[in-house]
């Protein structure tokens, strides 16, 4: 592909501004106040979250563009990948997942917020080296040091909160629409993607199998290996199963549509765009195949320990909070028997 033509057409744009509008509207529209409440009360296991996501999913994606010795536009990317939020998308993977809903939408409101902060340090921390390989040209064909555009980033990421103060304020006034909005979120969003990607994929193939093995890789691995680290970091520190299935899918599976926004509102060189604006595609892509394996294995891993969780929920329901279910022996996972609400 020419490195002046642009990778998302007029139309792709349109359409992820609307996806992007939508889902953060949506991702409001699920929020309330009791929400960040919960934020609080869980703030063992949102810490947890909160180190895997903004701990060493930077750190991966830095190890993995240093290691694969990765083009400094796509290392810069594929870092920028790594320290965004959770998104919509991982609340609907966990539910499918038999995991904590509720995590992982405490976790969602925690790590967007905290991304305002959080994204330019990081990238502060990480990137300098892969900047100082890009060489900005001006209008008279000057040579001038790259330099991360981190206000740039801290707006786009504002713009995109706004529609998130907007379902907010719905589901104040009317809950019905609220929840349409919420469930209508996360949908759209792998429609909208798999559109972007499939027209992309198809209008520019010669990139497809031009791509460097090594930019396959990294874009692959980051998601798999956000999801090993969530989910073994949550487990060794004692964190139920149906947590440890919610903070592993909110580790790996990041906000892709916010780093499309950020990149096209960010950077302006239109070469380094759409270098960054591949490997955020191709992230977007693979994140969708891998999360939706990982979601089986967690679904038929968890199937016992969830049952077991929603039969006693019922039951003290039913019959008080004292109530004390009895299982047959052998029947209740050892590492719920101590737990059995898993909260």
């Amino acid at each position: 592909m020419n490195s002046d033509q642009v990778l998302l057409h007029g139309l792709d744009q349109a359409l992820l501004a609307l996806m992007i509008i939508v889902i953060m509207f949506g991702m409001g529209a699920g929020l309330t106040v009791d929400d960040f409440r919960t934020v609080a009360r869980r703030w063992r296991l949102v810490a947890i979250g909160f180190a895997s996501q903004f701990g060493f999913m930077p750190l991966i994606a830095f190890t993995l563009a240093t290691l694969l010795n990765l083009p400094p536009a796509y290392a810069i990317a594929l870092v920028l990948v790594g320290t965004l939020p959770g998104g919509s998308t991982s609340n609907m993977f966990t539910y499918f997942a038999r995991g904590s809903v509720a995590l992982s939408i405490s976790m969602t409101t925690a790590s967007t917020l905290a991304a305002l902060i959080m994204m330019p340090i990081l990238l502060q921390i990480y990137t300098p080296g892969f900047a100082r390989e890009i060489a900005v040209y001006d209008a008279d064909g000057m040579a001038h040091e790259f330099v991360i555009p981190t206000v740039n980033i801290v707006v786009s990421l504002l713009l995109v909160l706004v529609p998130v103060a907007g379902g907010m304020t719905l589901r104040r006034f009317s809950r019905g629409w609220a929840k349409s909005a919420e469930d209508t979120a996360g949908f759209m969003a792998m429609i909208v993607i798999i559109f972007l990607v499939a027209s992309t994929l198809i209008r520019h193939f010669p990139q497809v199998i031009g791509t460097d093995i090594k930019v396959y890789a990294a874009a692959i691995t980051l998601g798999m290996f956000g999801f090993l680290i969530g989910y073994v970091g949550a487990r060794i520190f004692g964190a139920s199963p149906i947590h440890q299935r919610a903070i592993s899918l909110e580790t790996g599976i990041q906000n892709g549509p916010i780093a499309f926004a950020i990149i096209l509102l960010s950077f302006s060189d239109v070469a380094l765009q759409n270098q960054m604006l591949w490997m955020a595609i191709l992230y977007s892509m693979f994140i969708v195949i891998t999360a939706s394996i990982f979601t089986l294995w967690l679904r038929r891993h968890g199937q016992r320990d969830w049952a077991i969780t929603e039969n006693t929920l019922v039951h003290r329901r039913l019959f008080g909070e004292e109530y004390v279910t009895q299982y047959p022996a052998g029947i209740v996972p050892k590492r719920i028997e101590h737990n059995l609400t898993q909260e």
